[in-house]
This record gives structure tokens, sequence and C-alpha cells, in this order.
């Protein structure tokens, strides 16, 4: 007999109308419903109309399932092949993984850890301010939106919405919204965290000894409505690569330079989630991890420690406990392993 998280379910929740706004935020973001995703939910619903075969979800990831999969599949790899720009083509595939996810986790998922209901881990999560001027902006990839051991979810849950802000690969208004925000605090406020190894990213020590903080160091350090903005790119290591070169185009269209300002974190370790989802090297780690890392780099730095960001990693490496626990139990409920076997991966 299949298992729940296995198990067929329908697509509709309620009279199973289009994507309100309260259901599209209470995912995880602040922003309106982006239009290529209410399209595409909007062509979904009307093939189903249109269709003998039901809309069933089912699996991890609200995939859809069944003869309708197939009739979806045929229907959008016409719409994507009609489709001349790359761009185009690109924001229709990102908004066609969020449309199914979004439809298939409906009444299944909690829609703020991103657990299954009976896993619900909410209740056991601490929230903490975010010290005001910094903030995380979580680059997600589609593919990683409403997936259950994703951890940069855990940011917006501990700090809130407008400290930790979640940016969906190939959705425009999103992306819209990120760089605005980037313009608004200007260039020497932005960076990114990521380990490429064919440039020479600045440490976070670095960043205070030569970025636009120098000078300050007797000085009590309060950027009001400019924060120092820290991308995170939340997405599987192969799809990284392809995130990176997008935030490195728009870097260049935006400031007219090719070089991405990245930072690297000298003292990651290994996450805790390494026990159910292996990196490819150990230099490699989760997004919650990585933003824990940045925050004790930060408190490392003389003139910050007066901002509690000890206490903030702490608070992310707390959630990353608690979500390793409800995954834990969830697996040993069904019967499945609780390790995963090791990956070898030099695709980055």
């Amino acid at each position: 007999m299949a298992s729940s998280a296995d198990a067929e379910r329908g697509g509709e929740e309620g009279d199973g109308a289009a994507i309100s706004v309260v259901e599209w935020q209470g995912w995880g973001t602040s922003s309106p419903v982006t239009a290529t995703v209410m399209e595409v939910i909007k062509d979904i619903k009307a093939l189903a109309r249109d269709s003998d075969a039901p809309m069933t979800f089912g699996g991890l990831g609200g995939k859809l399932k069944g003869t309708f999969k197939d009739q979806e599949d045929k229907k959008h790899r016409s719409v994507y092949e009609s489709i001349c720009d790359s761009e185009n083509k690109m924001q229709f595939f990102s908004a066609r993984q969020i449309a199914c996810r979004l439809l298939g986790n409906r009444g299944h998922l909690c829609r703020k850890c991103w657990l299954a209901m009976e896993d619900c881990m909410c209740s056991r999560l601490v929230k903490c301010s975010l010290w005001c001027s910094i903030k995380f902006w979580l680059y997600m990839h589609p593919k990683d939106f409403l997936r259950q051991n994703n951890t940069g979810k855990l940011l917006w849950q501990i700090f809130g919405i407008q400290s930790a802000a979640l940016c969906l690969f190939g959705i425009r208004e999103h992306e819209d919204i990120m760089w605005s925000a980037f313009r608004d605090s200007g260039k020497g406020m932005v960076w990114f965290v990521y380990p490429n190894q064919n440039s020479s990213p600045m440490s976070v020590e670095d960043l205070f000894s030569s970025g636009p903080f120098t000078g300050l160091e007797s000085q009590k350090m309060d950027l009001g409505e400019k924060p120092l903005n820290f991308v995170l790119i939340d997405g599987t290591w192969s799809n990284s690569s392809a995130m990176h070169r997008r935030l490195k185009e728009r870097w260049a269209l935006t400031w007219g330079e090719e070089h991405l300002p990245c930072i690297s974190l000298s003292t990651l370790g290994a996450s805790v989630m390494h026990k159910l989802r292996p990196q490819p090297s150990w230099d490699r780690t989760c997004t919650a991890a990585a933003a824990a890392g940045i925050l004790w780099e930060l408190h490392l730095v003389p003139r910050l420690s007066i901002y509690g960001l000890d206490k903030q990693a702490e608070a992310v490496e707390n959630a990353l406990d608690v979500l390793l626990d409800a995954l834990v139990q969830r697996r040993l409920r069904k019967g499945r392993s609780i390790t995963r076997k090791e990956r070898h991966n030099n695709c980055i």
C-alpha cells in the first residue's frame, strides 16, 4: 500500500479556483501573485476541464500523475517549443515548475514549513530578530520550491520575510523586486555567497577591512534603510551554475561590470543536513548553514560583536536541528533509511 507521501491526491482545494494572494504569500513570499504562474495554472485547469482523466498529483514535490500528466506534458511541451525567445522559454519553464508544485501540494504541505501536515514543525521553531543592517535573499531554483528538505525556507521562518526574502529563479516579478532593492542599497552593499572556483571571492573579514565599512572601527554601525544584502543561491549544485550565470548577466546590465562580487566562508563546516542530503564535497553546505556561517563570521568582526549575531547564528543552527529531526522521524515512521549514499559531483 502506498504511503501518504506517495499516494495520489487531487489537485483541488475547496472549490479549486485559482491561487489567491493569501495562499501565494502563505508559502513564504510578500510579492503579489505572479502573472506567469497564474497563466500556467489557468491553462492546467482549462485542460483538466476538457479532459476525461482526473488531475492528480503524488509523490515528493507534488508531481502530476497518470494519464492527465501525459496530456499536460504534451500540451506544455508544444507551448515551450513554440516560444522562440530563450528568456521567455526560461520564464515559462520556471512558472510551470512552480504552478505544478502549488497545485500538487495544496492541503498536503504546511505552507509555513513545507512539511507534510502530519510532520509540521512550526511549533518547534523559535523566531529571532535579524540585525536590521543586513538582509538575506534566497535566490531559489523552482525545483527547490516547496521541497520538504529545503533549508532556505528556515531563514524567513526564523527572521521573517522582510529580513529573509524569497526570490524565485526565472520569475521576473521576483527578480525585479530583488534587483530594485539592490539598486536602492547601492552596488557596494550587495554580496553573493558562491564558492566559484574560477574567481577569487572575498571573505567576510575582507569585506570589513576594504569594503564600504572601512574606518568604522570605533563607531556604532546602523545602516538603517540601506542594509548589506547577502544573496544565497538556493538550489542543487547542478542547477546553481545556471543561477550564478543569470545573476552575473543581470549584474552586468545593472552596473556595467562583468565581475559578480562573491564572498566565501572561511569557518564553514559540514551541515547537520549532510546526514540526509550529502553535498558533492565537504566545502559545500546547505543554504541555511551558509547563512549561519555568515552570521558567525560577522560576529567575529570586533565592531559587530554587540549586535547578537552569534545568537542569530545559533537560532539558524537550532532550526536545522529541528528540520533534521522532523525529516528523520518521518523516514523512520515510513520504514525508510535515514542515511543517504555519498555523492561525488565535480560539476562546479
